[in-house]
């Protein structure tokens, strides 16, 4: 096993100068950076993964500052120790920006995909080669031009669109009521998140509206950790709700706030939550629970690979979340991820991630490197 013990690890930040968005009123548009880890072995075999991190004023570097004092763990090691480096990286003793652990699994994962000649999903479990995705919208400036949007989408093959809105219930649902009468007779699935902004009154108003709409759901309403509230939300609704799905993250967490009924799915993001490894726990606490686990893909083509792939494993995830416009998100990436003419999404069938990189496009956006070695 020597050729395979990893002796190189690689680390850019990527600030491209591509078109910025926000999703709530008050948000800056936000700089997306994307940190990009590539392990070598000593064999010369490569495993690739990005992590997309969104900040206000300039491009976040902390993932790849966290990376600097991990990779040392990872050095020879190889990508078939994976569960050992999970338990390890977990249990050190300095708090970790959680897409640093991600990056490592999921380049851990794409090397094991490469050393099976298949592509991850099938070397996951393969429940599937397609996916329907929904349009995940950046906000928009007013009820009209979400009108166009779903037009527009609908045009493209989409089944599903989620909104980000101005997170104030009095613009919000207005405009999803707007949407849902033009859109009525389209066979379009709806989604709303308002990004863990509301109060629980007012969360609750929201609800019992929307519920008349049959949105699919209504996503972060709560803070993450209000558990509680949450509970009492669904109580009092029959529309499905979700979480942010960006502060539960552990198996913990996760758990009890599906054994409480907090509630009716989980979600997570791969890249966020450590990694694959932890996520296919996750997928599978879900289907325990006889739910679904509904990954997000906000993020570069590397971030939305790493998900898509698990999702393709497993049975228990309704969509994928295809954040359009497309350009911003396809930065560095020779493979996107578009859906085809029915609305789904598929990845590509190359080894591993199966993604393409336009390195020299990659150097070019460089904004901090870091270079470790065994």
């Amino acid at each position: 096993m020597r050729d395979l013990a990893i002796d190189r690890a690689e680390v850019w930040v990527v600030g491209p100068e591509t078109e910025r968005y926000a999703w709530a009123l008050e948000m800056p548009a936000q700089f997306m950076s994307n940190t990009i880890l590539k392990l070598a072995t000593r064999g010369g075999l490569e495993g690739v993964a990005g992590a997309a991190m969104c900040s206000a004023h300039a491009f976040d570097r902390s993932v790849a500052e966290t990376l600097r004092y991990l990779l040392p763990e990872v050095m020879g090691r190889t990508a078939l120790e994976r569960e050992a480096l999970w338990y390890r990286l977990r249990s050190l003793n300095t708090p970790l920006v959680p897409q640093a652990a991600s990056l490592i699994d999921v380049a851990l994962w794409d090397m094991a995909g490469k050393i099976a000649g298949l592509p991850l999903y099938r070397l996951l479990g393969g429940a599937r080669d397609r996916i329907p995705a929904y349009a995940s919208t950046p906000l928009l400036a007013d009820a009209q031009a979400y009108v166009e949007y779903c037009a527009a989408r609908l045009a493209e093959g989409f089944t599903a669109v989620k909104f980000h809105c101005w997170c104030e219930p009095s613009r919000d649902v207005p405009m999803v009521e707007t949407v849902h009468g033009a859109m009525a007779d389209k066979g379009l699935a709806l989604m709303l998140d308002v990004e863990q902004r509301y109060t629980r009154d007012q969360a609750l108003i929201a609800a019992k509206r929307l519920e008349r709409l049959g949105l699919t759901w209504f996503e972060a309403p709560l803070l993450d950790t209000d558990l509680e509230g949450y509970l009492e939300l669904r109580r009092r609704t029959a529309i499905a709700i979700l979480p942010a799905g960006n502060t539960v993250l552990d198996l913990a967490g996760v758990e009890r706030g599906l054994a409480m009924g907090a509630w009716s799915a989980a979600r997570i993001d791969v890249t966020i939550a450590c990694g694959i490894t932890p996520a296919r726990k996750i997928m599978a606490l879900a289907e325990a629970h006889n739910t679904t686990c509904e990954l997000q893909c906000w993020g570069y083509t590397l971030t939305q690979a790493a998900n898509l792939h698990v999702m393709l494993a497993h049975a228990n995830c309704r969509y994928f979340e295809q954040p359009a416009p497309y350009p911003a998100f396809e930065y560095g990436a020779l493979d996107v991820i578009r859906p085809d003419a029915s609305g789904d999404v598929r990845v590509p069938e190359a080894a591993g991630l199966g993604i393409g990189i336009d390195w020299p496009a990659v150097e070019a956006a460089t904004i901090h490197r870091i270079d470790v070695r065994g």
